[in-house]
């Protein structure tokens, strides 16, 4: 499955933020594995002192960013594995400000977030491993809008995508 087998009845509107910023011609496991070893060395490369670096008041650090990523793929891909199951029920949202603090991010080190990264990407692979083509186009409600399970492994792609972006224009420059 590529992004452009996606309808746009397959997810929220406002997820095509995320979802254009995906290269087209990757099939979603392939851009699972590439992106995932493209993100580990790009944060390998992050010298230890930006990672609590805040670009303004108020903003997450790079280490609350980076979590961030983490957790918004966790919920993503539950999400993807549900809808794939056939979960009829609606999947709650969640308040990404709400789960920061209680993540302890700026108290990990970056070596800490670059192996949970990348064990939250394994198990990402696990779980678009075992599903079949078909499972990619099931249907179902997150926060109470339309979302397909591709499309929610997607969102995970364009989300991570515009993060780094961001700690590359504002966090390392």
């Amino acid at each position: 499955m590529k992004v452009t087998d996606l309808n746009p009845q397959d997810y929220f509107e406002y997820y095509e933020l995320y979802l254009s910023a995906v290269p087209r011609n990757k099939e979603l496991l392939e851009a699972y594995k590439e992106s995932g070893e493209e993100v580990v060395a790009f944060l390998d490369s992050i010298p230890e002192d930006r990672w609590k670096h805040r670009y303004a008041a108020g903003k997450w650090s790079v280490a609350e960013v980076v979590q961030h990523v983490i957790d918004t793929e966790r919920i993503f891909m539950h999400r993807c594995f549900r809808i794939a199951r056939g979960e009829k029920a609606n999947i709650s949202g969640f308040d990404q400000d709400e789960y920061i603090e209680p993540s302890n991010a700026d108290s990990k080190s970056a070596k800490e977030l670059i192996a949970e990264y990348a064990m939250t990407r394994a198990y990402s692979l696990s779980i678009l491993n075992s599903l079949q083509a078909e499972d990619f186009h099931r249907k179902g409600l997150a926060s109470e809008r339309p979302l397909t399970a591709g499309a929610a492994a997607f969102i995970v792609l364009g989300h991570e995508i515009w993060h780094n972006n961001i700690i590359k224009e504002r966090y390392l420059n």
